[in-house]
């Protein structure tokens, strides 16, 4: 298959086109505004719905209507915006609707700047909404793995009804990649497969079929009961959905760990320090929740392995995750920037030179 030159975020917006979603509901912020843009002109060619609703708050909660019939359903935001849909996608999570929803990653907090960043890895993992729930969440490093992400996340949304949540820091969405775009998927409402869905019952239809989509539960034992149903399908996620990547990590002295863009560059040190004949390994998280935290450990367990460093583009959200992954085996030590400076294959080589010199 040819391959295309295309911007991220048009290339993840014809992903999702081609992945069967037919309604975007979303509010212009920079720097994803290019995906409501590619959609405004797209999902009326494909018999879509495109509509740029009054602010981020009534984008989420078209998007929880529209998933509750069955449809395959997308909104995008950047950081602040995302921030504002929270209490929607915990009622989306709390209604178990499948649906997609893109975070393109900006500096914060508050306004902060247009530029990349991954502040928003614990609004992500750790839920930004109230109550107890998760999403199932992808870190994409690069455009062509959102695109290949994106043809299967409608498919495992609807597998465990659960809101699939992409975090791409801003670069993925505004570079420019050669990408393999997939074949249509040839994606109906079947209400027998979504009995769940509100998908057309009338007077006079079986009673049971009727789909009521709900997150409200007065009753403490009713609502005991639906979160016992959550916390069993998100350990059914945590079994079967963690995704990751090893590189170089055989025999490998100090072992990166890293998400999105910054894995990337990670690579590019790893390279360089094996040319200074230092063997470092990576592992990077494709599923930030579930997180892989046997990966991790197995990964850092190895004998070679002296130390862990982590690099990210925030304060170290996820060495968190790393430290419990580690789990005081291993020394972890952290390597990052706030405010959108990305961190440098340089400065990331000068790193672990420091560590392997005990400094």
């Amino acid at each position: 298959m040819a391959k295309t030159l295309m911007k991220g975020s048009e290339a993840i917006a014809e992903a999702a086109i081609r992945a069967g979603a037919r309604y975007f509901f979303g509010y212009p912020i920079t720097p994803q505004t290019e995906i409501p843009e590619y959609m405004s002109a797209r999902m009326p060619e494909v018999g879509g719905c495109f509509l740029q609703a009054e602010s981020e708050v009534a984008a989420i909660n078209m998007i929880y209507g529209a998933a509750g019939t069955g449809a395959r359903a997308i909104t995008s935001s950047s950081s602040p915006g995302i921030s504002l849909k929270q209490e929607g996608i915990s009622y989306c999570a709390g209604a178990r609707l499948p649906a997609v929803i893109l975070n393109v990653m900006r500096g914060g907090p508050g306004l902060g700047n247009i530029q990349a960043s991954q502040g928003d890895y614990f609004q992500a993992v750790k839920g930004g909404g109230n109550g107890d729930y998760h999403l199932l969440t992808y870190a994409p490093s690069s455009v062509q793995e959102a695109i290949d992400i994106m043809m299967y996340a409608y498919d495992k949304a609807e597998q465990y009804r659960i809101p699939v949540l992409f975090i791409a820091d801003g670069i993925i969405a505004q570079m420019m990649e050669p990408v393999e775009m997939p074949d249509f998927v040839d994606f109906k409402i079947d209400p027998e497969k979504k009995p769940w869905a509100c998908t057309g019952w009338k007077p006079g239809d079986d009673p049971e079929k009727r789909g009521v989509i709900n997150s409200i539960y007065i009753s403490t034992e009713e609502l005991a009961a639906h979160n016992d149903v959550l916390q069993a399908m998100y350990k059914e996620v945590v079994a079967n959905e963690q995704q990751w990547e090893y590189y170089n990590c055989e025999n490998a002295e100090f072992i990166i760990t890293a998400f999105g863009t910054v894995a990337r560059i990670a690579k590019s040190a790893i390279n360089e320090l094996k040319e200074q004949g230092i063997n470092v390994g990576l592992v990077r998280p494709i599923t930030v929740w579930p997180f892989p935290y046997d990966a991790v450990s197995k990964a850092v367990n190895a004998e070679s392995v002296k130390a862990v460093l982590d690099v990210e583009l925030n304060e170290g959200q996820m060495l968190q995750d790393v430290k419990l992954a580690v789990n005081g085996t291993k020394p972890v030590d952290f390597y990052g920037h706030c405010g959108s400076q990305m961190p440098t294959t340089d400065e990331i080589v000068t790193k672990i030179i420091s560590m392997k010199e005990g400094k």
